[in-house]
């Protein structure tokens, strides 16, 4: 899988660009949050990317933070409707703030705003996002329930607790044990790896 390229920015449109890659041209879709943190073209970029496969195509898409990748991937796998061309209008009409402080809040009216998102799917995120962007998000999608106080909470811990937890999971733990003992593997790290998150988190659930 492509988790990131870090190339040269050849082209860039506001739904795509062309990183370069050692003479690879790379087409990456992005959302508006990524296309407006976009170095000017010619530049060095690098690109937190999600490879997506269909029967049918094959498809990139980029993310200037692994936040954003980490909400994308949210939606996708756990919001019953929502596949990439919705995942991605979320994170091009609403801020990562915004959004999490409307699921937190239960804002249908909000959420229902978005483009290509109507009341039933906002509903779904509202009963299917709460808790996991509370419980694997650690509140830094955005900084809403980064009020929580959780320690496990900080941005550069975000993707490494989502794979530490999924690691888990694949291992046959529950997701509710698997998240409990990751939030606590993470609570004193400021960064950590996967594999550290993860040793510490087997370590407390064998204990």
């Amino acid at each position: 899988m492509i988790a990131r390229l870090t190339g040269i920015l050849a082209e860039a449109e506001p739904t795509e660009i062309i990183v370069d890659v050692q003479g690879v041209g790379y087409s990456v879709s992005v959302p508006l949050s990524t296309f407006d943190k976009l170095p000017p073209v010619g530049q060095q970029v690098t690109i937190h990317t999600h490879f997506h496969l269909r029967e049918d195509c094959m498809q990139l898409f980029g993310f200037a933070t692994k936040e954003e990748r980490a909400l994308f991937r949210m939606l996708m796998d756990n919001v019953q409707g929502v596949g990439p061309k919705v995942a991605l209008n979320v994170l091009s009409c609403v801020s990562l703030d915004s959004f999490v402080t409307s699921v937190a809040n239960g804002d249908v009216k909000a959420l229902s705003r978005i483009n290509g998102v109507g009341k039933r799917t906002a509903e779904r995120m509202v009963v299917e996002l709460k808790d996991k962007i509370d419980a694997i998000g650690k509140g830094v999608i955005g900084s809403a329930v980064a009020a929580s106080g959780n320690a496990a909470s900080k941005p550069g811990l975000l993707q490494e607790a989502a794979d530490a937890i999924a690691a888990l999971e694949s291992l046959g733990y529950k997701r509710d044990a698997a998240e409990k003992a990751v939030r606590t593997a993470a609570e004193k790290e400021e960064t950590a790896s996967t594999e550290q998150l993860l040793r510490k988190a087997l370590a407390i659930l064998n204990s």
